[in-house]
């Protein structure tokens, strides 16, 4: 019976997304209600936890499912659909910036990163992976959240990325063995 709850919210997305569809406004405030911390949760990892920046996006994000919902063809489910359109949008801003600055990749991120206190113990190493990937040059952040995260193939990345598969697997190892020292520095 574990597979039924999908079901029943595949069968509700679906009958929303109908009713958006058609101008109905009160249907897509229910899937922005349904689908909204997944969508914001993707797009921080990608942008690197910059709220305000993942805010911006995940608005963004919503807008264009709200222009493309009347094309809609139901040949995934919306779920899945608005997920990789919020991929694309955060992905299509990593781009852009591609020619200007990174405000997240300089190495003086590494001093914002907390320690675990006996009180949060798990919170706090929590918090400080989060603050660990966040800090990744955004490339390499890129990959390891599509393909350690996301499940994303390297053919797929490096698609969506404009890269070679080797660079996806290269950025994929950087990442890694990035984290593996800050987090590693943090013991």
């Amino acid at each position: 019976m574990p597979d039924a709850a999908p079901a029943l919210d595949a069968d509700a997305d679906q009958e929303l997304v109908a009713q958006a569809a058609a101008g109905g406004v009160a249907a897509f405030e229910a899937l922005y209600r349904r689908h909204a911390s997944r969508v914001h949760g993707v797009i921080a990892r990608l942008v690197g936890y910059h709220g305000a920046r993942a805010e911006d996006l995940t608005q963004e994000a919503f807008v264009r499912a709200w222009q493309a919902l009347p094309n809609f063809r139901f040949e995934s489910a919306f779920g899945t659909w608005l997920h990789r359109l919020a991929v694309n949008t955060a992905l299509m801003e990593l781009r852009g910036r591609r020619g200007r600055p990174f405000e997240d990749s300089d190495e003086d991120v590494f001093d914002t990163i907390g320690s675990a206190d006996s009180a949060g113990h798990v919170t706090a190493l929590s918090m400080d992976l989060e603050r660990a990937v966040a800090s990744l040059p955004p490339r390499a952040r890129a990959v390891l959240v599509l393909y350690d995260v996301e499940g994303w193939k390297h053919e797929e990345i490096a698609a969506e990325l404009g890269m070679a598969v080797g660079s996806s697997k290269a950025q994929l190892h950087r990442a890694r063995s990035l984290l593996r020292a800050r987090l590693g520095e943090q013991a």
